[in-house]
């Protein structure tokens, strides 16, 4: 079974919003664990505008399937990587005011520091994953790294697939091929949805984890609010 790690981040934009700490980011972390979720996934960002980088410490007692922690390898990021020690890294080229992950590393430019950083992170007993987009050449150039696994970029396959476009999938399943001859092993997300996910999850060879936020917590507010509608309903009776 290819593993789920639940995004947290918009969790923590949600109570960012109000001030406080509701909803309680660490205490949904558990229950999502409890709900059975094999992992659970931030992304802070240097201006920790949703995911804050105490969340990290706090989490790092509370997180007993898998901590992954994904961000650009920045020197803060890199010091509270090594100070967590999650189970697992995901290295994104985030530009610093960026919205959300537009892109994959391009490991032949950068792979003398991209094997600098990683090199340091498998020291300290941390499996490390590159995010990438399905091109050969790149995924060629994550294994010149030592990297233990690449994160698939799938916001161009979700795009195809809405379109009813199914041969989106084609570079993907191209790139895993690749990635397990080379002995990578194999995660994707980015706007991987319940509309999608078992489609890529078919077609994809040995895929170990998907990473999902934005969408899974979108659809959790969908497929729950008419519970709580009808909860209010009966209280106010």
């Amino acid at each position: 079974m290819t593993k789920l790690s639940v995004n947290i981040n918009k969790i923590a934009t949600l109570r960012n919003a109000r001030g406080g700490n509701n909803p309680d980011l660490i205490q949904l972390a558990k229950d999502i664990q409890k709900f059975g979720a094999q992992g659970i996934t931030i992304h802070p960002r240097p201006d920790e505008r949703h995911i804050r980088y105490q969340d990290a410490r706090d989490l790092t007692s509370v997180v007993y399937t898998e901590f992954n922690i994904e961000g650009n390898p920045l020197h803060n990021f890199i010091d509270l990587v090594l100070e967590c020690k999650p189970t697992q890294v995901t290295l994104v080229p985030d530009a610093i005011g960026a919205i959300t992950s537009s892109a994959g590393w391009d490991t032949k430019k950068n792979q003398s520091y991209l094997t600098e950083v990683i090199t340091e992170f498998k020291r300290n007993g941390i499996r490390t994953s590159i995010f990438v987009d399905p091109v050969l050449e790149i995924i060629e150039g994550a294994k010149a790294t030592g990297t233990d696994r690449i994160e698939l970029y799938t916001e161009e396959f979700a795009h195809q697939y809405s379109l009813g476009n199914k041969n989106g999938i084609n570079l993907y399943i191209q790139g895993a091929i690749l990635a397990n001859q080379l002995g990578l092993g194999i995660n994707a997300g980015h706007d991987l949805s319940l509309e999608n996910i078992k489609f890529f999850k078919e077609n994809i060879p040995n895929l170990l984890e998907v990473s999902i936020g934005h969408a899974l917590i979108c659809e959790a507010l969908y497929l729950g609010l008419d519970n709580v509608v009808n909860m209010y309903l009966q209280k106010l009776k």
